[in-house]
């Protein structure tokens, strides 16, 4: 019995532990419970990259840590652009008379609704009004030369490979050079000349293009020298610039400049010979030595970057400023001395003549290496430079290339060398050069009569400034779409 009460006992024991076991976990479990409530809340990852901060009671409480306010800007909606009025637009698609030659215009109706787009390039307007003053005038030479003589035409060459003038009275002021057809890359032009202590500074110029009636025309380079003197006083130096009607005077490139610019190169050329800028270092390091012979410092050092200096008053020079893939270059009695880079709607081909004013004796200036186009009508079998006619086909590549209007040679270079494979010849390829008008009248003339004889240009309605490039891009995409073809090829040497 006593072994049974005992047993009975634990039991009764066992239950009761148990039973307070269960209790003391149920309190454990609800009082863990309410801690976790009262702990933040875990921030999502668009919490967290955004500092958004969690929104309970204990984080707003807690004014320790506070989150930076981040503003939530509204994305603007992009405006669907409209078609607006661009001056000079009517006049490019007015009815002509121009039937047979219309090959050579094709694009035209295709690129109107681009042009008048209010998003389009920010120059399109002022290539666009430029464009309708151009082709206005080269119709009027079209109707002219139907109407004329061929042999009255042939009496004068209009863009000759050189020109020159020898007048040495023509030192002060106006044209020295008329450039019938501006200027391509490896062109020159070379000034012989004594510089004039009394004026102490010369400068050359080379003018642009510019239609009837305008203002005066740009200036596509202003050279600027101002020479040392008898008395070594002054420092010499050389200032490149240019001259719009719409902006003025740009930025100045002063020549030893006073700040490093190695790392600036044009064409692998510095934009200042090494040894003026090294001179001028050396001038400065030399005043500063002594403050004592600070005259006598300073006129030593000038002296010696005088020397450097390709202009001294008294001696004669040759100049010879050519043209570059990306800009002008100076070489003076052989030697490189200053580049500068071409500048937005100053280029190259829009260059007319070349001024010289200022304290300068000109013994002989001349200028080669200038853009002439080929007779035509004297080229020994010409079918075989025309392009193929476009069969129905389908095409295997449209290779479009870009060129500027005086760019003759080069065209040429093309049509003879690799125009020339049988992929071309055939008509599986076709070659067209897309080219904007010029500013020169004769230079659109002889690009229409180029445009006739080979039938692989497409004129574009603007004038062919670098800045709108991306037109012709363009251009090249919606003849593609108008042709049946397999691929398209960019291609911009000429």
């Amino acid at each position: 019995m006593k072994s049974l009460s005992l047993a009975f006992g634990l039991f009764r024991m066992k239950k009761w532990y148990g039973g307070v076991l269960i209790v003391v976990l149920a309190i454990i479990l609800v009082f863990s419970y309410s801690l976790r409530e009262t702990q933040p809340k875990k921030q999502s990852a668009y919490d967290f990259f955004n500092n958004h901060p969690p929104k309970d009671s204990h984080t707003k409480e807690n004014d320790s840590i506070k989150s930076p306010k981040v503003e939530v800007k509204k994305l603007a909606l992009i405006k669907k652009p409209k078609l607006i009025n661009v001056e000079g637009l009517n006049d490019l698609y007015a009815p002509t008379n121009i039937s047979e030659e219309s090959k050579a215009l094709l694009l035209w109706p295709h690129m109107r609704l681009l042009l008048s787009r209010s998003d389009a390039l920010p120059e399109t307007g002022q290539g666009i009004k430029e464009a309708a003053i151009a082709w206005k005038e080269l119709l009027a030479v079209i109707e002219e030369e139907k109407t004329t003589s061929h042999n009255i035409r042939l009496k004068e060459k209009n863009c000759p490979f050189s020109v020159s003038n020898l007048d040495k009275t023509l030192f002060s002021g106006g044209n020295i050079l008329e450039l019938p057809c501006g200027l391509v890359e490896d062109s020159s032009i070379t000034v012989i000349g004594i510089p004039d202590g009394r004026y102490r500074s010369f400068e050359i110029e080379l003018a642009g293009s510019n239609f009837s009636g305008e203002p005066q025309p740009s200036v596509i380079l202003h050279y600027n020298v101002s020479v040392a003197g008898d008395n070594m006083t002054e420092e010499p130096f050389i200032v490149q610039n240019t001259w719009t009607n719409e902006l003025g005077w740009g930025k100045e490139e002063r020549c030893p400049a006073h700040v490093s610019s190695n790392n600036l190169k044009v064409d692998r050329l510095g934009l200042c010979n090494e040894q003026l800028v090294r001179s001028l270092m050396e001038e400065n390091q030399n005043v500063s030595l002594s403050s004592g012979n600070a005259l006598t410092n300073a006129s030593q050092a000038r002296s010696h970057a005088s020397a450097n200096f390709p202009f001294i008053e008294g001696n004669p020079f040759t100049a010879t400023l050519w043209v570059g893939l990306e800009g002008f270059h100076m070489t003076v009695n052989g030697r490189h001395e200053t580049s500068f880079a071409y500048r937005e709607k100053l280029e190259p081909w829009s260059v007319s003549g070349v001024k010289v004013a200022g304290g300068l004796d000109l013994l002989s200036a001349f200028a080669k290496g200038l853009p002439v186009p080929e007779d035509h009508d004297l080229i020994v079998n010409s079918k075989l430079l025309k392009a193929p006619a476009v069969s129905r086909k389908r095409l295997l590549m449209l290779v479009g290339v870009f060129s500027t209007g005086n760019n003759f040679e080069r065209r040429m270079a093309l049509r003879r060398s690799w125009m020339q494979f049988q992929a071309v010849r055939s008509g599986d390829v076709a070659v067209r050069f897309f080219i904007g008008l010029n500013k020169n009248r004769q230079v659109n003339f002889e690009l229409w009569k180029e445009a006739q004889a080979y039938g692989d240009i497409q004129f574009m309605p603007f004038v062919d400034y670098y800045s709108l490039i991306s037109l012709k891009t363009i251009a090249i995409c919606i003849l593609g779409m108008m042709m049946p073809l397999s691929g398209l090829m960019k291609f911009s040497p000429a």
